[in-house]
């Protein structure tokens, strides 16, 4: 079994290919690799076949979708840019996501955590966010390390610090995702503002999607502010989740992840986040750091997506796909919208 995952990150877009399980290349392209050519990961792949299947980048996701045929609409949803904004960055990844559609690679566009029966309905009221598939990945690289625990002992929270947007999932004691924040939705990031008070964003409407990547903590002049807002933030998200699923107890892990931790490693040692996270974990010893593949120097996501790619071509990761629910997933990202206009935001992507 040959087969590939994409993670279309804010800094690059990483690629892994497995071949029976085993390394057997990867890389990185940069937003100016892309830009310059975004069909460069297809052309990548190609040159590295035959594979038998590719996760490929999915942006807020689809419900598992072959990426030849997806129709227009569903790959404006991976976007979601509106007919007046270019959508800075994201103008990029389209192009990169309208490449795979159009090349031969058999390839499949991920759902994210909004699209998983496994997430009930009334948490899904009003969000498009709840983890992008991306984020989905990174919670299925953490349960392929916990194989052997399931059923659990308790929830597992997976957090993924990435150098735009900040998220948490939580993952039950049957290895499925029930709940996660993330985005414009979850904590503060390191370029995004996460979650908007909405006064703030009707201040500053009309919004483009490059706000959405803007007012982050890198933006914070006072280095303890910056800190101590970052800090916080997730913090109060841990805490809140933590409080959810398990009231009389903690999380019996937490999974820290993230490009954040190579990128501003000065920073995120400031954090002394094992210590700040310890009292939503039964042990001290339960906050850890999510390990790699062996041999593996690409970002979480890409292994994450790695490994559902072949559980999805029959490959030895079968039984991790089954946990997550990949098959049953269904709708669109704008499915829980009930403001009196969301008739017609879903009539654009129609």
């Amino acid at each position: 079994m040959r087969v590939a995952g994409c993670d279309p990150g804010t800094s690059s877009l990483d690629v892994l290919v497995l071949d029976r399980g085993t390394v057997a290349d990867q890389v990185r392209f940069t937003p100016d690799d892309l830009r310059t050519d975004p069909a460069a990961p297809v052309k990548w792949l190609e040159s590295r076949g035959p594979l038998d299947l590719v996760a490929a980048p999915s942006g807020y996701g689809l419900p598992l979708v072959r990426a030849a045929d997806a129709t227009d609409a569903q790959l404006a949803l991976m976007s979601l840019c509106r007919p007046d904004d270019r959508g800075g960055g994201v103008a990029a990844f389209s192009a990169v996501v309208r490449a795979f559609h159009d090349s031969r690679l058999p390839a499949v566009f991920l759902p994210g955590v909004v699209h998983l029966p496994t997430v009930p309905a009334h948490r899904k009221v009003n969000r498009i966010d709840l983890g992008t598939p991306d984020k989905l990945a990174v919670a299925a690289l953490a349960l392929h390390h916990l194989a052997g625990t399931w059923p659990g002992d308790g929830p597992v929270c997976v957090i993924e610090l990435g150098t735009a947007f900040s998220a948490a999932l939580v993952v039950n004691e049957r290895g499925e995702v029930v709940d996660g924040v993330g985005g414009t939705g979850g904590p503060l990031g390191w370029q995004s503002a996460g979650a908007w008070d909405g006064e703030a964003a009707y201040l500053l409407g009309p919004l483009t999607k490059a706000d959405l990547f803007a007012g982050g903590a890198d933006g914070l002049a006072d280095l303890e502010v910056r800190r101590a807002a970052y800090l916080e933030s997730l913090v109060r998200t841990v805490g809140g989740l933590c409080g959810l699923y398990d009231p009389h107890d903690r999380f019996a892990k937490v999974v820290l992840s993230g490009r954040l931790f190579a990128a501003e490693p000065v920073f995120v040692e400031s954090l002394h986040l094992t210590e700040a996270l310890a009292p939503f974990a039964r042990f001290s010893t339960a906050v850890e750091p999510l390990a790699a593949l062996p041999g593996v120097w690409v970002k979480e996501a890409a292994q994450g997506a790695a490994l559902l790619a072949d559980g999805l071509a029959g490959g030895a990761h079968q039984p991790l796909v089954g946990r997550l629910r990949l098959r049953d997933a269904s709708g669109t990202v704008l499915d829980g919208l009930t403001h009196p206009r969301a008739a017609a935001v879903r009539a654009r992507f129609m």
